[in-house]
C-alpha cells in the first residue's frame, strides 16, 4: 500500500491530535520560561532520547544488540514510552520493518515519497486495529508475549500524565505554581517536540544528506550533527551496515554516547553479550 493509499483511509486523529496538543503547548513555553524548566528538560531530554529512545527501545529491545536483567528491561521501556514515540510494540514493529525494506517499497517511512512523509506524515494515516496487530505479530512476535510490555502499550498516556504531575509538582514546591507550570511546559512540551523532531530526523535527514562509509542496499547517510543530538544514532549508515551491534560510532571522532552508556552498564554487571562490528 502507497502513501497515496493509506491517506485515503483516513486520519490517525489520536496521533495527530497527541503531536499537535504538543506542539501548541511548546509554543506556550517562553511565556513560563524558567531556569527550572530549562534544566528539566535538558535533564528529560537526556533520560528519555538517550537511555529511552537510543540505548533502550533501539539498540537493546529491536536489535538485541546486549542483555540485561529484567528490571533494567522495564526501566528501559518506561523511560522509552516517555519519550513520545509510542508504545515499545509499535515501535519496535515499525524500525523492524524499516529495516526490511530500507528506501524500497514497504519501508514505513521512505524519502522517495517525500522528505516531509518520510520525517513526520507517515504516523498520520489511519490503521485499524486488526492491521496493528498485524504488523505487531510479523515485527515484533518476540516482544508481545511479555506482561509488561504489553501492559506499557495499554496504559501509555497514563504515565506521561503521571510526568506531568511530578513535573507541576516539583516546580510548586521548590518555588511557587507559576513555576510548576513552567517545568510542564518545557519539561514535558519542549523537551517531546525536541526529542520527536531529532528521531524523526533519523528517518528523513540521515536518508538525504552526508556521507556513505559503507556501500548499503539503501540510502542511510552519516551525519555528525544529528548525531550530536541522538546520543549517536546520526552514524545511520554505519548502523545500517551492522545493525545489530551495539556501537555506531566506527572512527574515534564518531562519538556514540549510547554506546558508552551501554558499555558502562557491561562494566557494572548490569549488560552483557554486547554484540560490537568489526569496524
Amino acid at each position: 500500500m502507497n502513501r497515496y493509499e493509506r491517506w485515503k483511509r483516513g486520519l490517525n486523529w489520536p496521533v495527530f491530535l497527541w503531536i499537535l496538543i504538543i506542539h501548541l503547548a511548546a509554543c506556550a513555553a517562553p511565556f513560563f520560561f524558567s531556569w527550572i524548566g530549562l534544566a528539566a528538560a535538558a535533564a528529560l531530554y537526556v533520560v528519555t532520547a538517550g537511555l529511552g529512545i537510543s540505548v533502550g527501545y533501539h539498540r537493546y529491545f529491536t536489535h538485541r544488540a546486549f542483555r540485561t536483567y529484567r528490571p533494567i528491561r522495564w526501566l528501559l521501556a518506561t523511560v522509552g514510552g516517555l519519550a513520545g514515540e509510542g508504545p515499545v510494540l509499535q515501535w519496535v514493529a515499525n524500525h523492524r520493518k524499516h529495516h526490511a525494506h530500507s528506501d524500497h517499497e514497504g519501508d514505513p517511512h521512505r524519502p522517495a515519497d517525500g522528505s516531509w512523509w518520510a520525517h513526520v506524515l507517515w504516523l498520520f494515516p489511519w490503521a485499524s486495529k486488526e492491521e496493528r496487530n498485524r504488523l505487531h505479530s510479523r515485527w515484533a512476535r518476540d516482544l508481545m508475549g511479555e506482561r509488561f510490555l504489553r501492559f506499557q502499550h495499554q496504559t501509555y498516556i497514563f504515565w506521561h500524565l503521571l510526568l506531568a504531575g511530578l513535573c507541576f509538582a516539583v516546580g510548586s514546591v521548590l518555588v511557587d505554581a507559576r513555576t510548576g507550570i513552567s517545568v510542564v511546559a518545557w519539561g514535558m512540551a519542549v523537551r517531546l517536540v525536541a526529542v520527536l523532531h531529532a528521531t524523526w530526523a533519523i528517518n528523513s535527514a540521515s536518508h538525504l544528506w552526508g556521507y556513505r562509509r559503507y556501500p548499503t542496499d539503501d540510502n542511510s547517510r552519516n551525519l555528525w550533527w544529528l548525531a550530536l543530538v541522538t546520543f549517536g544514532e546520526g552514524w545511520h549508515n554505519n548502523h545500517h551496515a551492522f545493525p545489530a551491534a551495539a556501537n555506531h560510532g566506527h572512527r574515534w571522532w564518531e562519538l556514540d554516547p549510547s554506546y558508552w552508556t551501554i558499555r558502562l552498564m557491561g562494566k557494572l554487571g548490569l549488560a552483557w553479550k554486547i554484540r560490537r562490528s568489526g569496524a
